[in-house]
């Protein structure tokens, strides 16, 4: 016989004899068991469904089985199981042969039992051959559908696909168990929860008091209901107003960067107008402190630049004197008499001031002094009755403002016309020296002059030694500066009070 597999570990399985053996009655009783609708392995167990008896159902079943009886005949084969319980139905066995998988047959019982023949039921692509002399209930495909006809049976009535071995049954009866006791728990549970529920029932008074309470409930919620529908009314006003505040608030940013951009267009404007500002106010400075050195500027003292240069005076450089020790050129001298005769000139022709007597000559190396003496009547011509001259009353004596140097033999007045030109120069600075003490008492000479002399010593060269004329030069050159920086102070106030004018005339004319 063809073996079958356990439906849930897939291994082999040899049946016991007594299923193949089944009585066709046996068969057809179970067979028209199913004729109904047989519960699916999805359908639910109902107990009461299952405790109330269906008279047609079993009238039904009696029927099919006393016509199994009448068509029933006897096996061709019997096989006889040693040791075998005796039931009245093959279906009846005892828990301990229900759970062997097989039956071990002994030798004699083999040998009484017939060998198949060689054409029994062979099924193959659902075509069945059954030998002759073989009837269809004795054929093996007769008893392999008769099976799996029972175990489709036996399945469709459980959760369980039948066939299964011996170890799946222990597994599936532990998983029972399980269930079974995991179900009685919760029986348990359910029965001691209805049990609680019976003891709580309230009595009348208790379901008074918590409908009382239910309705006192009822009231606080309408209460609440009431607070909250005023709730949601001021947040919807709330709402409003935040979005009104959003809105100012939106409209104030929109102002204040508007403010922004103007504040940093006149901050820009405002460091524009200051970078001016300062940049004119560097050039007022510039041209301030430009114009106070011009003002400041002496043309005169850069032109006659007077000083010293030890015990010698000086005016641009040139030493006037000499030593005998630190001999000078006559050049250098006469070159310097020169230059002081022209800043003499030029500050007497600044102030305005004439000499009286005196023209002066300034031509460098050989400046001249021209003296202006009336003219004298000739007594000689008139004791002698002799006519006079018609030439004019003034007679102009010329004084060298120079000297070669050399001292010919036996003249010892060389210097003569030297000395005069010298004494003539201390003339002219003493008459300058009175008109600026005359516009101005603080203005006097640093040395008096007096005819030769400027501070007691004398400007004459002759039957002089070298020293004392040479500090009577560095004297003269003194008063000489003196008399050019008041020249310039009075130029420079000049000019600064015309300046004051201008200014308040512009002043003026701006206020109009």
């Amino acid at each position: 016989m063809a073996e079958m597999f356990c439906q849930q570990c897939r291994t082999p399985l040899k049946l016991h004899g007594s299923l193949q053996n089944l009585n066709p009655a046996a068969v057809n009783l179970l067979h028209g068991s199913t004729t109904g609708s047989p519960p699916t392995k999805q359908t639910v167990f109902d107990p009461r469904a299952h405790s109330s008896t269906n008279p047609s159902h079993d009238s039904l079943r009696k029927a099919i089985y006393e016509q199994s009886l009448r068509n029933d005949g006897h096996p061709i084969v019997k096989r006889s199981v040693p040791n075998a319980p005796k039931t009245s139905s093959p279906l009846a066995a005892t828990p301990a042969n229900m759970a062997e998988s097989f039956v071990m047959l002994s030798d004699s019982v083999i040998l009484r039992t017939p060998q198949p023949i060689v054409g029994e039921a062979i099924q193959n692509g659902g075509l069945t051959v059954t030998s002759p002399g073989i009837t269809p209930e004795d054929s093996l495909s007769h008893k392999m559908q008769t099976s799996r006809r029972l175990f489709d049976i036996l399945s469709a009535r459980s959760d369980i696909d039948y066939p299964i071995c011996m170890e799946c049954t222990e597994l599936l009866v532990e998983g029972l168990q399980k269930r079974l006791v995991e179900a009685t728990k919760s029986r348990d549970g359910y029965q001691q929860f209805l049990k609680k529920l019976q003891a709580e029932i309230p009595t009348e008074l208790e379901a008074q008091k918590v409908e009382e309470d239910l309705a006192s409930v009822r009231k606080e919620k309408d209460a609440a209901l009431l607070e909250l529908e005023e709730l949601e009314r001021e947040k919807a006003q709330i709402e409003a107003e935040i979005a009104d505040a959003e809105e100012e608030s939106k409209r104030l940013e929109a102002e204040e960067e508007e403010f922004w951009q103007e504040r940093n267009s006149f901050a820009q404007q405002l460091e524009e107008f200051q970078n001016e500002r300062d940049s004119v106010n560097l050039r007022f400075d510039h041209d301030a402190k430009q114009l106070e050195r011009l003002h400041r500027t002496n043309v005169y003292n850069d032109t006659f630049c007077i000083g010293h240069d030890g015990f010698f005076g000086t005016i641009n450089g040139l030493r006037l004197g000499k030593l005998p020790a630190q001999p000078v050129e006559w050049s250098e001298i006469n070159a310097a008499w020169g230059q002081t005769l022209l800043l003499l000139h030029t500050v007497a022709d600044k102030l305005g001031f004439a000499f009286e007597n005196y023209r002066l000559k300034p031509m460098g190396s050989t400046s001249k002094i021209e003296k202006l003496e009336p003219r004298q009547t000739d007594t000689t011509s008139s004791r002698l009755g002799l006519p006079t001259s018609n030439k004019s009353d003034v007679r102009v004596q010329t004084l060298e403002l120079f000297s070669s140097g050399t001292i010919p033999m036996g003249h010892l007045f060389a210097h003569r016309k030297f000395d005069g030109a010298m004494v003539a120069f201390l003339d002219c600075i003493k008459q300058l020296g009175e008109f600026v003490a005359r516009a101005d008492s603080t203005a006097v000479l640093p040395y008096t002059i007096v005819k030769d002399k400027i501070g007691d010593v004398s400007i004459r060269l002759t039957f002089n030694q070298d020293e004392p004329w040479t500090k009577a030069c560095k004297y003269t050159l003194t008063c000489a500066k003196f008399l050019l920086a008041y020249a310039s102070n009075q130029g420079l106030a000049r000019r600064l009070q015309q300046a004051q004018q201008q200014a308040q005339q512009l002043q003026q004319q701006q206020t109009r």
